[in-house]
């Protein structure tokens, strides 16, 4: 079936559209700003949320600190139910979930745009779905959209929880888990619709092989990434400076640093395989962003750099998976014709 220019296109904004809520989140993370807006969907019960605490009642702490709790004791007992009593008793016996911050409008425009951004990420989702739906009808790409666009809800749902949790680290482990699910789906539409990345990606065994290690290492680290970020935030509220991180950080920094260094050995013979035959795009753009990351990730763990460096290695490390997926996807299908 032959696709319009215009529906190719549409595809690649929305998933520009997507990484913009990863990094829109990130930011949202290094500012601090996650308890910005207490509520979900709304913001301080407004669609547009205030610019000053004397726009809110005096009690607003109150009120919003016991809708928190009604919400956390949902959560709990949905925790309980799927065999999770213990996370759930630890969530509902947290004390600290319970306490709301002073209104920062900084903080609370933050979020707020961070919210923005995923609601045009859903709509353009939904309007994608729809597009199919109508005009192509394709029943795997209706199904696979559909089930990409309940994802895409259930991650405003998380995102909500997290909020409710107060950034309880694995509920964020598992909102990054979401969004890479999310990103390999839409890659995988962009790479049914578009014929030009419906080209055949020819590469020895060794090479495939080698690609899929890779990914799945990616894939890893930026779970392990994850919890260093959460480790990183235990010890600043312990009282750690910088300069102690390193040797607090324990298996997971240590892990994460010794897979950057098998990752570039891999990825260097790769481009050093692909220079030789093939002198595939794909493959040197993957090269040099993962220069990117671990220049990114080396100013992180050894120098005081700004908070918007944490940012850019996390926008490097989805930006890598997302090559390296489609990458995987091409190779695959050139494997099997």
């Amino acid at each position: 079936m032959n696709y319009s220019k215009s529906f190719v296109r549409f595809n690649w904004v929305t998933l520009v559209l997507i990484y913009l809520v990863v990094v829109a989140g990130s930011f949202v993370r290094i500012t601090g700003s996650g308890m910005g807006c207490p509520d979900w969907p709304k913001c301080f019960g407004q669609w547009v949320p205030p610019t000053d605490v004397s726009e809110l009642p005096a009690d607003y702490k109150e009120i919003y600190s016991e809708k928190r709790a009604k919400k956390i004791e949902k959560f709990s007992k949905f925790l309980s139910k799927i065999g999770l009593k213990a996370t759930a008793d630890q969530i509902m016996n947290d004390p600290t979930l319970r306490v709301e911050e002073s209104f920062n409008w900084k903080r609370t425009w933050t979020e707020y745009g961070n919210r923005l951004v995923g609601f045009l990420a859903g709509n353009f989702m939904l309007a994608m779905f729809i597009w199919i739906l109508i005009k192509y009808r394709k029943r795997k790409l209706v199904l696979i959209t559909l089930f990409n666009l309940v994802l895409m809800f259930l991650e405003a749902w998380f995102g909500s929880i997290v909020v409710a949790s107060n950034l309880v680290p694995w509920t964020i482990t598992i909102h990054m888990f979401l969004a890479l699910v999310i990103i390999g789906i839409q890659l995988y539409v962009i790479r049914e619709i578009s014929p030009v990345q419906q080209k055949k990606i020819e590469l020895n065994k060794t090479m495939k092989w080698m690609a899929i290690v890779v990914l799945s290492i990616t894939f890893y680290q930026m779970f392990l990434g994850t919890q260093v970020r959460e480790f990183i935030d235990e010890l600043t509220k312990a009282g750690y400076g910088r300069e102690a991180w390193t040797e607090h950080l324990g298996w997971a920094f240590l892990i994460h640093r010794s897979f950057s260094w098998l990752v570039l050995v891999l990825m260097t013979y790769m481009i050093w395989k692909n220079e030789k035959t093939s002198k595939l795009t794909i493959v040197r753009t993957a090269y040099v962003i993962l220069a990117l990351e671990l220049i990114s990730g080396v100013l992180l763990a050894y120098a005081n750099m700004p908070g918007l460096v944490q940012t850019s290695h996390l926008v490097f490390a989805a930006v890598l998976f997302g090559i390296l997926t489609m990458l995987v996807f091409r190779m695959r299908s050139a494997a099997t014709n």
